[in-house]
């Protein structure tokens, strides 16, 4: 049972699914958690049980974008959703998907996902009672801030949202969540997976040491500190932080190149160290950073980032833990991931299903999501476990 906190609530409308086809297998674990928590609580959700459509054998809806042969597209929704809280799941990283434009076969690429989530938003809108996106890689969020002549991506994209009719947007570790600051009066909420990382590392670490003695987190930069502090003062460990020294007389792949990676902090001799960042791009600075911690003594270095994108491939990854720089990479399951990536001895998932499902509920019976955005009592009750 999942939602024991939300069954004397009644809903804001009849749940409803549409995930994207980027979306369609985590839309599809969630939707099988929802089910079958509500059928084997029914009994505690009093009147809300009783209304039409609350217990389902399924809350996904028939949704589809197909493509003209030019390679424009159409949202479809062929299910009534009138009156319903529609949650629409969307992955704008997912380039494994294709399209065919006048005989040529094009990848999918973020933007052609976030046109895709507007033509179903386009589709429901006016029918459904309430409309909330599902984004887990928050669209254009690392543009989120100008730097001269630049566009604002990420803030015109949320006030475009929310210009069609949306009214909750979900996120996960917005790479800055301040970006929230372009939609002030909607409802915009960033989750971090930090309870699920820790799950994962110690299911799959068998001797791993949760204390000052033994463990140290490291930010890889200056950007990811806030995730750093609240992991390293949860645990009660010390922190340290690499911050990149660039070439700003040098564009490269529109950034400035990063000409070395200086270390803050106390000594890594000795003990394990979990670097936590938002993403693996192309892994090229996280993995400089896990070399130079190796370099300093550090007994075993675990990865942990939300999104894993793997953009240059596995190669490097493969050698940095042949030669002992790596022991552990962790992610989480709500993005796509090359099928390659479950083949490495390294990988570990973080499992966040179960998570997504809960938030979902605790929206659609628009109950607070204070204690859910903060994972701290999860992790002090899994830590007290852990030690006895």
């Amino acid at each position: 049972m999942l939602f024991r906190s939300v069954s004397h609530i009644l809903p804001v409308g009849t749940l409803k699914i549409a995930a994207l086809e980027s979306c369609r297998a985590l839309g599809a674990a969630v939707d099988q958690c929802l089910v079958e928590s509500r059928k084997n609580s029914a009994h505690l959700y009093g009147d809300a049980a009783a209304l039409p459509g609350y217990i389902s054998d399924s809350y996904l809806l028939d949704c589809h974008c197909p493509r003209f042969g030019t390679g424009e597209g159409k949202g479809q929704i062929n299910d009534s959703v009138r009156g319903a809280d529609l949650y629409i799941l969307v992955d704008v990283c997912n380039y494994s998907l294709t399209y065919s434009v006048c005989g040529f076969e094009n990848h999918m690429s973020p933007d052609n996902h976030y046109q895709d989530l507007k033509r179903i938003i386009s589709a429901a809108t006016g029918k459904a009672k309430r409309i909330n996106v599902v984004m887990p890689f928050l669209y254009e969020g690392r543009q989120h801030k100008r730097s001269k002549r630049e566009s604002l991506d990420c803030s015109l994209a949320l006030r475009e949202l929310v210009d069609m009719g949306v009214s909750n947007i979900i996120t996960f570790d917005a790479h800055d969540p301040r970006v929230q600051n372009a939609i002030p009066l909607s409802g915009f909420d960033s989750f971090m997976p930090t309870y699920q990382f820790l799950k994962a590392l110690l299911d799959s670490v068998p001797d791993f040491q949760l204390d000052n003695d033994h463990l140290m987190i490291i930010s890889p930069d200056e950007g990811a500190m806030s995730r750093a502090v609240y992991f390293s003062n949860i645990l009660g460990v010390d922190m340290g932080m690499f911050y990149k020294r660039r070439d700003y007389s040098t564009i490269i792949n529109g950034k400035n190149p990063i000409v070395a990676h200086e270390f803050l902090g106390d000594s890594v001799k000795n003990k394990d160290v979990i670097i936590v960042d938002d993403m693996i791009s192309s892994g090229e600075s996280m993995l400089d950073v896990a070399k130079q911690v190796k370099e300093r003594g550090a007994k075993r270095v675990f990865i942990c980032t939300t999104f894993g994108l793997f953009t240059d491939g596995f190669d490097k990854f493969d050698e940095f833990y042949e030669k002992g720089y790596i022991s552990k990479v962790v992610t989480t399951n709500l993005n796509y991931r090359n099928p390659e990536i479950f083949t490495k001895p390294y990988y570990e998932e973080a499992d966040m299903t179960r998570f997504l499902a809960t938030i979902i509920e605790s929206l659609n019976h628009d109950q607070t999501l204070s204690k859910i955005e903060s994972p701290t009592e999860k992790i002090n009750d899994l830590l007290t476990k852990m030690r006895k």
